[in-house]
């Protein structure tokens, strides 16, 4: 029997891991299942096709590739599946990080790979999008996802009774510390 796997993940090297790992954290709050994999669009092209393969054979819905420098890995796995394809820009030392985002939203027509931002929220926002995608034909994880949305709301409100209170310079020295 072939488990089932939701989400897809593919980072180009393994020094994308800590900003995928943010997605991780996000794909587990809502319970949905993913696989994990290290495939380079330019050094491991087959490899990455046998990824794609086998996550397509898992059942995957949704595929998330997370990448740098000139970051092909989404446009290529979009290339190779009629699935959809969240592309992460990883942050970047050389071009502020603008060579990834480029490369990532500039696909050509017919080939699509929904981008996010770049870095760890970027990395945050492909896992709720996956979400988004998969609760189309799921009402209990779309109930998840308003009940995500509700506490982050909520966040945001404490927040600000936090400065209403506090003051500006008081809620900014408590932010520093």
């Amino acid at each position: 029997m072939v488990n089932r796997t939701d989400v897809a993940i593919i980072v180009g090297s393994g020094s994308d891991l800590p900003v995928v790992n943010e997605t991780v954290k996000t794909l587990k709050k809502f319970e949905l299942s993913h696989s994990l994999n290290i495939a380079s669009a330019h050094r491991t092209s087959q490899y990455l096709k046998k990824c794609i393969q086998d996550a397509e054979s898992s059942g995957v819905k949704v595929f998330i590739a997370a990448a740098g420098m000139a970051a092909a890995l989404p446009g290529v796995i979009a290339s190779e599946t009629v699935l959809p394809v969240i592309g992460v820009p990883v942050d970047g030392r050389n071009l502020s990080s603008f060579d990834s985002l480029f490369s990532i939203v500039q696909m050509p027509k017919g080939v699509p790979v929904a981008t996010v931002a770049v870095g760890s929220a970027g990395a945050v926002n492909a896992a709720i999008l996956a979400v988004q995608i998969i609760a189309v034909g799921d009402e209990s994880l779309k109930e998840k996802l308003k009940a995500y949305r509700t506490k982050i709301a909520e966040a945001v409100v404490k927040e600000d009774l936090k400065l209403q209170k506090s003051g500006i310079e008081k809620y900014v020295e408590r932010l520093s510390k």
